[in-house]
């Protein structure tokens, strides 16, 4: 590449495949054929820059894996049961004072083990419907709303405003994104003065393993945190990836170094096309039990499953207590 190109901020098959001999197979090909049309493949550069080898825990989370080749009958396609909860479209709602809105259906990259991986993200909501769904909130006397999607922050900064302002007299408003670990540059002193506005608001992060976080990343973090908003951060548990006390140990370390507390560990959903990643709830329990001994206790998550029936998150301990 000459020095006058410049790069995209996406990163092609063709240069994954031309970066890892490996992948260089027909079969290979083939299978990443595949994966991408149940499920488009979408890798930040700032991500792929992290990846060391193709079963490295970045790698692992982007490219496509084994299971999404076959069908499995383990796997299910409403893995936390919010279809059923939806009072209006872009609204998620399983408790009666609190709620997710779905701003959008994009994300800057595809995590493979993703539960939401079935929406058709080339379908945004329209200002009408995000109007239509922010009325019902406004309704509804929640004291929460949670603002999911895709990724909140694919929004530019004029729009996630906007929508933060409709909602400025909700007691909490909690932003869900992963975009601060995949695409660190969309943290911006544009976005935080947005942030500042609303004293209300709180980001939650979503990291699973402390190799996603290099010095952009932390340099993102660091902009948030002099925002004044208050720092959290949810992991996914995955086979492969952070299955070991002593990674999520090094992961919470991490994290609070840099202001941003634990929140919740997620046990893995059963989505289907993504039974590689699946953990036992038998073997996450030792792996927490284990994680328990290693951290104080601010920078312990709460270990927790989403019901496929839609009731909600409850600790794992106790949905391994209503089975037994």
């Amino acid at each position: 590449m000459s020095p006058r190109q410049k790069q995209t901020p996406m990163v092609s098959e063709t240069e994954v495949f031309e970066r890892f001999s490996s992948l260089k197979s027909k079969t290979s090909r083939d299978g990443w054929k595949h994966a991408g049309a149940q499920f488009p493949i979408r890798i930040t550069r700032s991500w792929y820059n992290r990846i060391q080898s193709p079963d490295d825990p970045i790698a692992k989370q982007v490219f496509p894996q084994p299971s999404e080749f076959v069908a499995s009958p383990t796997g299910l396609v409403n893995p936390v049961g919010e279809h059923d909860k939806m009072p209006v479209p872009f609204v998620v709602q399983k408790h009666s004072n609190r709620l997710l809105l779905l701003v959008s259906r994009k994300c800057h990259l595809h995590c493979r083990y993703c539960f939401r991986r079935t929406l058709d993200d080339l379908v945004e909501p329209t200002k009408e419907e995000l109007d239509i769904a922010i009325d019902y909130i406004l309704r509804s006397g929640v004291e929460e709303v949670i603002l999911s999607g895709g990724d909140p922050l694919f929004l530019n900064d004029e729009r996630l405003g906007a929508i933060l302002e409709r909602l400025k007299d909700i007691p909490t408003l909690r932003i869900h994104t992963r975009a601060p670990i995949t695409y660190p540059s969309r943290i911006q002193p544009r976005l935080v003065l947005a942030l500042k506005k609303h004293p209300n608001v709180w980001v939650i992060v979503h990291c699973n393993h402390p190799d996603e976080i290099n010095e952009e990343v932390m340099v993102g973090l660091s902009l948030l945190k002099s925002s004044g908003v208050p720092l959290l951060n949810q992991s996914v548990l995955l086979r492969g990836v952070n299955d070991n006390a002593a990674i999520l140990a090094e992961l919470s370390r991490v994290l609070v170094r840099q202001g941003v507390f634990p929140y919740y560990l997620h046990h893995t959903d059963r989505v289907q096309g993504a039974e590689d990643f699946y953990v036992s709830a038998e073997d996450g329990l030792k792996i927490v039990h284990e994680l328990e001994t290693l951290v104080s206790g601010m920078a312990l998550p709460k270990y927790i499953v989403d019901l496929p029936d839609g009731s909600g998150k409850i600790p794992v301990e106790r949905w391994v207590f209503k089975q037994g």
